[in-house]
């Protein structure tokens, strides 16, 4: 007994002493040139749940409502569209942690990029640093000033102290970020989805648009269109289906696959583009398209926007009782108006159709690509560019939305100084409809006022910080003005 006793103890203690052989930490990751490529393929996850920066870019502007079973479904939503939300919105915080994790996961590669050195590091580090700019871009357009935490992880004694930084010094990081990304990437990639020196550029011309800096967005915005290798696609009206993904108008796009199921209670594991799935059209039997959740529908106000004859209103806009109408059997088609709302119009960029469905819950696992950055958004982002900067180069601006407009065979402006200023918001409406972009058109250009229902100036034009994340930082961040 004492013999078993002994041996017993001596192996408990060894046992508890050994290091596992295997174990892998934060600390110790970084061994390999291939921990660097996992550890951004980690960074790039994040970006899946873009749509719901889609949704609100959207259904917060005069674009769309929020649609849906019922006011109660997806509450934040409904409160962004009736422009009553405040600092308790499930929908807000969700964008409010999804980009500060993949920030978070950025900067766990800054912090361990000198552990070794390999062949194709800055390609990693380039990616990584658009991926961040990316993150910290979403965040400032919503939220305005916000914490900058860079090339380090914090723990819960640095949040505490963290302070929010004004929303200059995020944009400063997010252009140093991008100017980086862009000096050390490639134009093209060999993997499909991953960021290129195009995609660091536009990103780059958009931040200083969003800054009123139009001599520097036209700097950037021009290297993308004349040495890049981009070009308009042919057919606006297939431009958003699936056989067509990474054609020459996409600069940078979010890449989704129907191969994995996810599950209603974690939208950021989902492997498949939500959105899609839910723009469905609500208890819908008939050919073509398939049952979906009637969410983000697009406004009467928006199908008036769109010029007479311009193909892009039918490719952008489904109106379900003209599509139903010149069917051959429609008495046997049918669908459901959702008690969230109904306009009669689907979202026709991204809706649920009956080729290219994902695995069941095919609502929830959609492999159709969310276009982040498309070359057209390029052009017309370089024409605002050039007609608002100090000294004005409409002929330049003209060029750009022109290119725009012929790809539809819509007719060329002349216009000039304010006039075609107004003609290039007009195009950004009608070309980027149901994207994601109105609502912070609106808001960057001072135009959100008299556009959106509800909104007061000085206000809405920020998003307020999560509630929950002010407490829980315990940093005394006051919140943003008017909420």
């Amino acid at each position: 007994m004492l013999l078993i006793c002994m041996v017993a103890s001596f192996s408990c203690e060894d046992y508890v002493d050994i290091e596992p052989k295997y174990t892998r930490d934060a600390d110790n990751f970084f061994k390999a040139p291939e921990d660097y490529d996992k550890a951004l393929t980690a960074a790039y996850d994040l970006l899946q749940t873009s749509y719901l920066s889609l949704w609100i870019g959207e259904i917060a502007s005069d674009n769309a409502i929020a649609g849906g079973e019922s006011v109660t479904d997806s509450e934040g939503l409904h409160q962004i569209d009736a422009m009553t939300h405040g600092g308790v919105n499930a929908e807000l915080r969700s964008i409010w942690r999804w980009m500060y994790a993949g920030i978070t996961r950025a900067n766990f590669i800054f912090e361990n990029k000198d552990n070794i050195d390999f062949a194709g590091k800055e390609r990693v580090l380039g990616e990584a640093a658009f991926l961040r700019a990316y993150y910290y871009f979403e965040l400032v357009k919503f939220f305005g000033d916000v914490p900058l935490v860079v090339d380090k992880r914090l723990s819960s004694d640095d949040v505490s102290g963290l302070s929010r930084k004004p929303a200059a010094e995020v944009y400063d990081q997010i252009e140093a970020d991008l100017t980086y990304a862009a000096s050390v990437l490639d134009w093209t990639s060999p993997v499909r989805g991953r960021v290129t020196k195009g995609a660091a550029l536009s990103l780059l011309g958009k931040a200083h648009l969003y800054q009123n800096e139009f001599v520097e967005a036209a700097g950037a915005l021009d290297q993308v269109i004349n040495e890049g290798p981009y070009g308009l696609f042919d057919d606006f009206g297939t431009l958003f289906r699936l056989d067509n993904e990474h054609n020459s108008e996409v600069v940078f796009d979010v890449q989704y696959v129907a191969l994995e199921g996810g599950s209603y209670g974690c939208f950021v594991c989902l492997e498949g583009h939500a959105a899609v799935g839910f723009h469905g059209i609500r208890g819908y039997n008939g050919p073509i398209y398939a049952d979906g959740n009637s969410y983000n529908l697009p406004t009467q106000d928006l199908v008036d926007e769109f010029e007479v004859g311009d193909p892009r209103l039918e490719a952008s806009v489904l109106d379900i009782e003209a599509f139903i109408a010149n069917q051959e059997n429609p008495d046997e088609i049918s669908y459901v108006k959702g008690a969230g709302g109904h306009t009669g119009y689907y979202n026709n960029k991204y809706l649920k159709r009956q080729d290219e469905l994902g695995l069941p819950d095919t609502d929830l696992t959609s492999p159709l690509n969310y276009v982040a950055i498309r070359y057209a958004d390029v052009l017309l982002m370089a024409a605002e560019a050039h007609n608002r900067k100090a000294a004005s180069d409409d002929a330049t601006a003209r060029l750009y939305l022109n290119e725009v407009r012929d790809r539809v065979d819509m007719p060329a402006v002349n216009a000039t100084g304010a006039a075609l200023t107004e003609a290039i918001y007009h195009e950004r409406r009608v070309e980027l409809s149901g994207e994601g972009h109105r609502f912070f058109d609106l808001v960057r250009t001072g135009r959100a006022a008299n556009e959106i229902e509800g909104f007061k100036s000085n206000k809405n034009e920020l998003f307020p910080i999560p509630q929950d994340e002010i407490d829980l930082a315990g940093a005394g961040w006051a919140q943003n003005k008017g909420y």
